[in-house]
């Protein structure tokens, strides 16, 4: 092999375990040797950002940091998240005039909420000891801001945090959760509303040292609905900025799919949907357009649970709809089949769909495979004593999947098993403040889903995490889903789990990359 090929694997197994996002295939070449197995190797560096939480003055909000233990990580390493402002990585404010200026203008345009700013070096707000054990902080009221984090070493792989407010009355009381995210340059939302009883905004988070542009489409039932407000929206360097969804379009559209594309840059993003009647939480975007989607967990009691799909391409879309149940697949009655038109949001109510019973919806298409995107708007609770969260379509555990934020009581993890059956182990992490870790090893039959008799931490103290492993079979998908009552109100927030890209493939050392040069 010459110092060339060297050079070049060098490069990319860099990149990868410091990224986290890059991968190489390796080349089909003749040769014995030229087939060898990527190896998989622990990232080393990765950032994840929270929206700010609420504009409520009675919010109080829980943060959660975990990392699992992984193994050939390094012994160093650190993370933290700090309030989100307009300051480079040394702390200095690398925004200038003209670019404040028009963020300013760009927030105006696009919400009743403009970015959190600042070049003050901001103290972390959270800031983890070790792998394997909890670090919470909490923040009460309406000013805490979005945050940006950043984890390197040890602490990179799987790094989880998990975000969670409770507002005890006005609009989008309830118990609202977001598993803080990654960014990226493409986001899904089916599910947002700009009916006069929604207030959604759209939370955009930049993480890095220069501005980030992004576009805001919206589309209903008809199509694209008509707007250059939503073109161009600039986010300054560590900052967020929010947007009221319903001053990007002049009419209430009751069921929208909105997607947000990045010019320039990357950001982190996340709708807020708070009802005036049906409290609020946070819709995490869906998994990319695929052929077949999974939305894993609705609660047992539910007492509506509401399908919203889109198709981003120029083919309609006929699709399967079943429920995985805990005894097997079935057909809910009356929903056999959903239409979907090219470029349009449709949307149907399918009851009480799970009877008390756990359940996750599977769609699939009926014919030929058309991508599509879809979430749940799922309600719980009767009458005046309603609470509403959301279930977007989520790709499988993968690896490895954490949720952080876990109590004693009000936990409940769902594992589904879309195809073939499969085993997977669940570990119970430390408490935050005392605990040992516990682990248990489920079987899910094909087609089936599992509400999981948890482990507990032996000991608990504090919230714990929980670390889901496929070991054999087929696909797994999972969601957990917490809940808290509050004056006879059944808050609950729900977060799906897909894979925590702990892990990267690069090349094998001894892989002959000539025919690249």
């Amino acid at each position: 092999m010459n110092r060339t090929t060297v050079s070049l694997i060098a490069g990319v197994t860099a990149l990868a375990a410091v990224t986290g996002f890059a991968s190489m295939s390796e080349p089909q070449a003749a040769g014995e040797d030229t087939a060898k197995a990527a190896a998989q190797l622990p990232v080393e560096r990765t950032s994840l950002l929270c929206p700010a939480p609420s504009t409520s003055d009675l919010a109080e909000t829980a943060y959660t940091s975990f990392t699992p233990v992984t193994k050939g990580t390094s012994e160093g390493g650190k993370a933290e998240l700090v309030a989100a402002g307009a300051q480079s990585a040394d702390g200095t404010d690398d925004t200038n005039e003209n670019e404040k200026q028009d963020s300013e203008q760009d927030g105006k345009k696009g919400g009743e909420q403009g970015g959190k700013k600042g070049g003050k070096k901001e103290k972390p707000v959270l800031t983890p000891k070790e792998p394997g054990k909890p670090v919470t902080a909490k923040a009460s009221g309406a000013e805490s801001p979005a945050l940006v984090g950043t984890a390197e070493g040890r602490f990179a792989p799987g790094w989880a945090v998990q975000q969670t407010t409770q507002v005890e009355a006005g609009t989008g009381r309830g118990l609202l959760g977001t598993s803080c995210s990654a960014p990226d340059t493409d986001f899904w939302f089916p599910g947002a509303s700009t009916a006069k009883e929604r207030t959604d905004y759209a939370h955009l988070t930049n993480p890095d040292d220069s501005a980030a542009v992004a576009d805001i489409e919206l589309y209903g039932k008809d199509g694209v609905l008509k707007s250059t407000v939503g073109e161009g929206i600039k986010i300054p360097p560590h900052s967020s900025e929010t947007v009221l969804l319903s001053t990007l379009i002049d009419e209430p559209e009751t069921n929208l799919t909105v997607h947000v594309t990045v010019r320039s840059g990357r950001v982190a993003a996340a709708v807020q949907a708070l009802d005036d009647a049906l409290g609020g939480d946070w819709l995490a975007p869906s998994a990319g357009p695929a052929g077949s989607l999974v939305l894993p967990g609705i609660p047992k009691d539910a007492t509506s649970v509401r399908l919203v799909a889109f198709v981003p391409g120029e083919a309609d879309a006929d699709l399967k709809v079943r429920l995985a149940s805990p005894t097997g697949t079935i057909t809910p009655a009356g929903h056999e089949t959903l239409h979907v038109k090219a470029g349009m949001t449709a949307a149907v109510d399918l009851g009480d769909v799970t009877r008390g019973e756990a359940g996750s919806l599977l769609l699939t298409p009926t014919g030929k495979s058309t991508p599509v995107v879809a979430a749940l708007r799922v309600v719980r609770g009767k009458g005046d004593k309603q609470e509403t969260a959301f279930i977007p379509a989520t790709a499988p555990v993968g690896a490895r999947a954490t949720a952080a934020d876990n109590r004693a009581k009000g936990s409940t993890l769902s594992l589904v098993a879309p195809g073939r059956g499969a085993k997977v182990k669940v570990t119970a992490s430390a408490g935050s403040d005392g605990g040992t870790a516990a682990s248990k090893t489920y079987t899910l039959k094909a087609g089936t889903t599992q509400n999981v008799d948890l482990p507990v931490p032996a000991g608990l103290k504090g919230t714990y995490a929980l670390t889901v492993e496929p070991l054999s079979g087929g696909p797994v998908h999972a969601s957990r889903m917490l809940e808290a009552a509050e004056g006879g109100v059944p808050m609950f927030t729900v977060q799906t789990l897909p894979d925590d890209r702990g892990t990267v493939k690069v090349p094998d050392a001894e892989q002959d990359l000539s025919v690249l040069q």
